[in-house]
C-alpha cells in the first residue's frame, strides 16, 4: 500500500486540477505590467489564495494577481481575526500557493506584528517573504504614518502593495470592522494615506471598506494601480477572498460580496454521499479494487489449502 500510495496521490491531483491552461497563452504579470493596465484602462482581477491547488486553479484561469492575504487566518487556521496568524504560519501558505502560480503576480500578506516594531524588522520579515516563501511583493496596511517604512522596504529591492481604509489589522483602534472616509476629514486623511503611498513607491494600493466616490478621487490622483474591496467599481482592480466567492466561509457574507458558486453544498453532498456508499457497503466496489493475477490467486489457494489440511 505504501508502495503505491505516493503515485496515486501525485496523478490524482493532476487528473483534477488541469495542466492546460485556460484561455490564451498569457504573460508573466509584473509590476509594470499592473501599471501598465491602469494607464490602459484595463480593468485587474485579483483574488486571494492560501494553498497549492487552489493557486493552481486562480492562476490558470487568467487572474492578474493572488494575495496570500492574511485572511487565512480565518478561512485556514479558524481564528476569529487575523491578528494571531504568524510570519511562520503565512510562510508556509505562501510556499504552497508559490508552487501553483506560473503567470499571476504573487502578493503576500505582512501580518500583524511582522512591521510595526521598526524598520529593521520589517525589511527582515519582508526579505524572508521573497526569499523563502518565493513572494514578487509584500502588502502592508497603514498610510502616511508607513511611509516612511515603505521606502525602507522597497530600498532593500522588495515591491510592497499599500492597504488603506479599512484596515483589520488594527481592528481595536477602529472599534470593529467599519466603513472609512464617511465624514470630510476621514476622506482627506484617505487621500493624504493614498498619496503618501504613492511616493513612496508602492506598486498598488489596496482600499478597503470606503465609499464608492472616495475611491474614485484616490483612483485619479495617484499612479499607482489601486484594488478595490468594498470601495465601488471605480478602483483600477477588484479583489475578493476566494472562500467568499465559493461560500466556505461560515458567517454572512459583506455587503460588497458576490458569491459565484457554492463550493460549500458540493462538498457536503459529496462527502455525505462517500458516507452513505461506505456504510451501505456500495464503496469500494469490485471495480474499484485492485485484484491478484490468476496464476498468483491459482498459487495462493494451494497455499492456503495445504495450511488447513495440517490443521486437521
Amino acid at each position: 500500500m505504501d508502495g503505491l500510495y505516493p503515485a496515486m496521490a501525485g496523478g490524482a491531483l493532476e487528473d483534477i486540477v488541469s495542466i492546460t491552461p485556460i484561455g490564451d497563452p498569457r504573460q508573466k504579470i509584473t509590476v509594470a505590467s499592473l501599471r501598465d493596465r491602469k494607464l490602459q484602462h484595463q480593468p485587474i482581477t485579483c483574488l486571494t489564495a492560501y494553498d497549492y491547488a487552489s493557486a493552481r486553479l486562480v492562476d490558470e484561469t487568467g487572474i492578474d494577481i493572488i494575495l496570500v492575504g492574511d485572511s487565512l487566518a480565518q478561512t485556514m487556521l479558524g481564528y476569529d481575526n487575523t491578528l494571531s496568524v504568524t510570519v511562520d504560519e503565512m510562510l508556509h501558505h505562501v510556499k504552497a500557493v508559490r508552487r501553483g502560480v506560473k503567470n499571476a503576480f504573487l502578493i503576500a500578506d505582512m501580518p500583524y506584528g511582522s512591521y510595526h516594531l521598526g524598520a529593521d524588522e520589517a525589511v527582515r520579515n519582508a526579505a524572508r517573504f521573497m526569499k523563502e516563501g518565493g513572494a514578487e511583493a509584500v502588502k502592508m496596511e497603514g498610510g502616511e504614518k508607513r511611509a516612511d517604512l515603505v521606502r525602507r522596504v522597497i530600498d532593500a529591492e522588495i515591491p510592497v502593495a499599500g492597504h488603506i481604509g479599512l484596515t483589520p489589522q488594527s481592528l481595536n483602534v477602529m472599534g470593529g470592522y467599519k466603513v472609512q472616509g464617511k465624514s470630510l476629514g476621514g476622506v482627506e486623511q484617505l487621500m493624504r494615506d493614498a498619496v503618501a503611498l504613492d511616493r513612496a513607491g508602492v506598486a498598488c494600493i489596496y482600499l478597503e471598506g470606503i465609499p464608492r466616490e472616495v475611491a474614485a478621487l484616490i483612483t485619479a490622483e495617484v499612479g499607482a494601480p489601486t484594488i478595490g474591496i468594498g470601495a465601488g467599481p471605480d478602483c483600477d482592480g477588484q479583489v475578493l477572498v476566494f472562500h467568499d466567492i465559493l461560500n466556505l466561509t461560515f458567517g454572512a457574507p459583506a455587503k460588497f460580496v458576490r458569491r459565484y458558486g457554492d463550493a460549500a453544498a458540493l462538498i457536503s453532498d459529496a462527502v455525505q454521499a462517500f458516507r452513505a456508499d461506505v456504510v451501505s457497503h456500495q464503496y469500494p466496489s469490485d471495480n474499484e479494487s485492485y485484484h491478484l493475477s490468476r496464476e498468483t490467486q491459482q498459487a495462493l489457494e494451494t497455499v492456503l489449502e495445504r495450511k488447513r489440511g495440517m490443521r486437521r
